[in-house]
């Protein structure tokens, strides 16, 4: 770390520049300039897919600032853009290059969400120079350090991005062993990443690359077709990530094989709260019957707007202090009844009485 670098995350400038920080001072000089925060500048934006009626699907080059730790392949990112002066919304995406290291450069791929903020801002109207706000790379969708010989991965529709970078990373590595890469599009024309995966498809080099298209016909997922894909699948180590109904298909079709490890678009709910009580906003001086759904959503249904980013417990953007009562978890499941307890209120719903500090 030099000098300055040291300077800049010391505790004094901290001080200094309170409430601030000093990376709000060092963004007005030049945006590229940080020493907490993550943020990346557009490189280039390339449309993968753009079928007239559908949302189209882009690649996003990022250039960070040096405060990027890097990412392993298959790690997803928190991605915050200001749209037209409003408050900042995040959002998580895979990033679907190979493994970075710090300050690389990197891409994320993603569709235009119609009834999205974030990524129909990326794709439709953002423009190389765009400056965005980013987190570390977070997720254990990865591949281990130790890469086994033969691999299958499973995707579906965006499901793609995640396993596009493991196995755009294992070409880098030039790993020696077998690959069989599995993909289902809507069609031909949904394809993304289509001509890369034809390159790869006819040159070889130990990777099998087959891309199916259901409604042309080709076999939807079965342990009759993956056993002739590739005989003794359920010992083969797999990742898959797409939709939930294809994940429950694979997961089925493993039974109870520990070489399989998928990924949702978004995490199963396990668990809400407990309906009865009362839950207290005290700030707002709002109070209502607790319906047992999470704070967040409880708050808005009062006309709150809390701060939130993910709604998926990822990217604490709502942490809010819970002065009393007990939350659950609706992820995990687990309660807690800690006095001043700060909770992530996108994924914390009351159980009984709750009051927060919003």
């Amino acid at each position: 770390m030099g000098l300055a670098t040291t300077v800049l995350r010391s505790k004094a400038l901290a001080a200094l520049t309170s409430p601030h920080g000093v990376d709000r001072y060092l963004e007005q000089v030049n945006p590229m300039w940080a020493a907490h925060e993550v943020r990346a500048r557009i490189v280039d934006i390339h449309r993968e897919v753009d079928v007239p009626g559908h949302p189209p699907v882009a690649t996003i080059t990022l250039q960070p600032t040096s405060t990027w730790r890097g990412h392993r392949a298959g790690q997803h990112v928190q991605l915050g853009v200001e749209v037209d002066g409003a408050r900042r919304t995040t959002r998580v995406f895979t990033i679907s290059s190979p493994d970075s290291h710090a300050g690389d450069r990197f891409t994320v791929t993603m569709r235009a969400n119609p009834d999205g903020v974030v990524s129909r801002y990326l794709v439709e109207r953002a423009r190389p120079g765009t400056m965005v706000h980013l987190s570390q790379a977070q997720g254990e969708f990865v591949l281990p350090d130790r890469v086994p010989e033969r691999i299958l991965f499973i995707s579906g529709g965006s499901g793609i991005t995640p396993v596009m970078s493991m196995l755009r990373s294992l070409q880098r590595r030039t790993h020696r062993g077998h690959v069989t890469f599995l993909h289902y599009a809507q069609s031909p024309e949904h394809q993304i990443f289509a001509d890369e995966l034809d390159e790869i498809r006819r040159s070889g080099h130990g990777i099998d690359v087959h891309l199916l298209h259901p409604e042309l016909g080709d076999p939807n997922l079965s342990p009759a077709y993956l056993e002739r894909l590739v005989p003794g699948y359920r010992d083969v180590a797999t990742w898959a990530c797409g939709p939930a109904p294809m994940i429950e298909g694979v997961q089925a079709a493993y039974a109870d094989s520990d070489a399989l490890r998928v990924e949702y678009f978004k995490p199963p709910r396990a668990a809400t709260g407990e309906a009865g009580g009362t839950v207290s906003f005290e700030r707002s001086g709002k109070s209502a019957d607790n319906t047992g759904a999470s704070l967040l959503e409880q708050a808005e249904a009062l006309g709150l707007k809390p701060e939130f980013g993910c709604r998926m417990g990822i990217c604490f953007s709502c942490v809010s202090k819970k002065t009393d009562g007990t939350v659950r978890n609706v992820l995990t499941g687990e309660e807690s009844s800690l006095p001043d307890e700060d909770v992530r209120i996108c994924v914390s719903a009351p159980v009984g009485d709750c009051s927060v500090d919003l």
